[in-house]
């Protein structure tokens, strides 16, 4: 599924297991800035595969011979109680080489689509607020702040704040 992007440089695409290093490396540039998530180390790719939903996980791609993937995005299921079934939390991680061309915008776009698509009502996410590029690039996407989830979790020792986001499908009633 190749979507559009602000770059024409840059294709979306599903993501596929010979991209585990690529992508567990993206995750590992995120992790390790401090900004992105209580997880300071990302998780095998069995782990990871095991606990996001295969038809909504998306990469992009550099549009070149190299197909370099320059971020991800991966959504998987908030519980396993039907009245949640049309509800999934996603993560998306842009290299740092790559910002500011578009990837994150483009990778959203692609899981909206398949989500809806699917049936799905609402994606949601939780964002430190220090992270105002996210914050930005999901408020553009059509997220809205639910609340503020104070205090929630340690990391480094020091306790911080999640912006709970979500993104309800005006198609998906």
């Amino acid at each position: 599924m190749n979507k559009p992007t602000e770059d024409p440089g840059i294709a979306v695409r599903a993501m596929r297991p010979d991209d585990a290093d690529r992508v567990l490396a993206i995750y590992q540039e995120g992790l390790d800035t401090g900004e992105a998530s209580f997880e300071t180390t990302a998780p095998t790719w069995a782990a990871f595969d095991a606990a996001k939903l295969e038809r909504h996980r998306y990469v992009a791609a550099d549009a070149t011979p190299s197909g370099e993937v320059l971020g991800w995005i991966a959504a998987g299921s908030v519980s396993g109680r039907c009245c949640y079934s049309g509800v999934v939390e996603h993560s998306v991680y842009v290299s740092p080489r790559a910002q500011g061309r578009g990837v994150g915008a483009a990778l959203l776009a692609a899981l909206i689509a398949s989500t809806e698509e699917e049936g799905i009502w609402t994606i949601q996410s939780g964002v430190f607020p220090e992270n105002a590029s996210s914050l930005r690039l999901h408020a553009k996407a059509g997220f809205r702040a639910v609340g503020v989830r104070e205090r929630l979790g340690r990391l480094h020792g020091r306790w911080r704040d999640v912006v709970l986001l979500e993104r309800r499908s005006p198609l998906v009633l």
